[in-house]
């Protein structure tokens, strides 16, 4: 059986549909961007309220920068600095952090992870070789200073050593004997020569 043939209008907004729905209305758009006609004196008014909203807003603005600059000086007069400042909000963010649920979870993670880590077999083995190695090393470089100063006191000891150091000793008096003789020299007076008048004859020596 045939279906009945319908009768549809292409430019309709309804077309397409069923026959029992072309009944239902369709909203179409405004014509222009959605905005209706605004008579002369509607927008006089919508004028004169922008005019007013604009002025609000630039006196707001004014009330505020001056409510800052109150605030500038009024910092200014306690030193708060704008470095100050940021210390001030560091802090803060680090106390807020420490504060938070997030942060207190990851510390209790930590703690419990040093905890399995200190008690753990690996942990205990590996501190005690790290502490054994130290103690031989300390052993090591108390012998070596102990061999040293053994060597030192042996060397000291040895005929050769004792006949060097008398060597040094001898050239030493010696060197300081030469110097107080040079002393000496420069020091001693020279023995005058006769004068001229010595070495003439007395021709006018009375009878």
């Amino acid at each position: 059986m045939d279906a009945p043939n319908q009768d549809i209008n292409l430019n309709s907004p309804n077309k397409g549909l069923p026959g029992n729905m072309t009944d239902v209305p369709v909203d179409t758009p405004a014509s222009g961007d959605g905005v209706g006609v605004l008579s002369e004196a509607e927008t006089e008014e919508l004028k004169s309220e922008l005019a007013k909203v604009e002025d609000e807003i630039a006196t707001l603005r004014q009330v505020l920068f001056a409510k800052e600059k109150h605030a500038s000086e009024i910092k200014r007069k306690l030193g708060l600095t704008p470095f100050n400042e940021l210390k001030q909000n560091l802090s803060k963010s680090w106390q807020d952090v420490q504060a938070s649920n997030a942060y207190k979870g990851a510390s209790e993670k930590v703690e419990d992870l040093n905890k399995t880590i200190t008690h753990s077999e690996v942990y205990k083995k590996t501190q005690a070789t790290l502490s054994t190695a130290g103690s031989r090393t300390s052993s090591a470089i108390s012998s070596v200073g102990s061999v040293l100063s053994k060597t030192l006191g042996d060397i000291k000891e040895s005929p050769t050593f004792k006949s060097f150091e008398e060597s040094v000793g001898n050239l030493k008096a010696k060197v300081i004997g030469n110097e107080n003789n040079s002393k000496g020299d420069y020091h001693t007076p020279t023995a005058t020569s006769p004068s001229a008048e010595d070495k003439l004859p007395q021709d006018n020596a009375p009878f």
